[in-house]
């Protein structure tokens, strides 16, 4: 079966950074990273396709968060930098067989989330 299960979450000051990581089992899928503040709509973050050929970023990250893989270890990892406190949220990976769906929101695999949080 497929589980995805995130990592690397934490408390960073303003201007930090922190590499989330999300492992999956039970196959190779694209990745999304989304981030939830309670009260506010999901947002979708960061994706990178099955082999790590594409990649996409929301606007509000670009150039700060860095998306990539290693297929090796089944490992997606997002590399955050000069974190906002606008960063903070619950960050939760999902998987689908393309980006497209997970656009779309054809997701059926989500992890548990990981809680990041951006003091300032």
């Amino acid at each position: 079966q497929v589980q995805l299960l995130e990592s690397g979450g934490g408390l960073v000051q303003t201007g930090g950074s922190l590499t989330l990581s999300c492992a999956a089992s039970g196959g190779t899928f694209s990745i999304g990273w989304f981030r939830q503040v309670p009260g506010k709509e999901r947002e979708y973050v960061a994706g990178i396709t099955r082999a790590g050929s594409s990649t996409y970023y929301t606007d509000s990250v670009k150039g700060r968060f860095t998306i990539s893989r290693d297929n090796s270890k089944n490992t997606v990892y997002l590399r955050m930098s000069s974190l906002k406190p606008d960063d903070t949220a619950v960050y939760i990976c999902a998987a689908a067989p393309t980006l497209g769906e997970i656009v779309a929101g054809g997701i059926e695999y989500w992890g548990q989330g990981t809680q990041v949080t951006v003091s300032s």
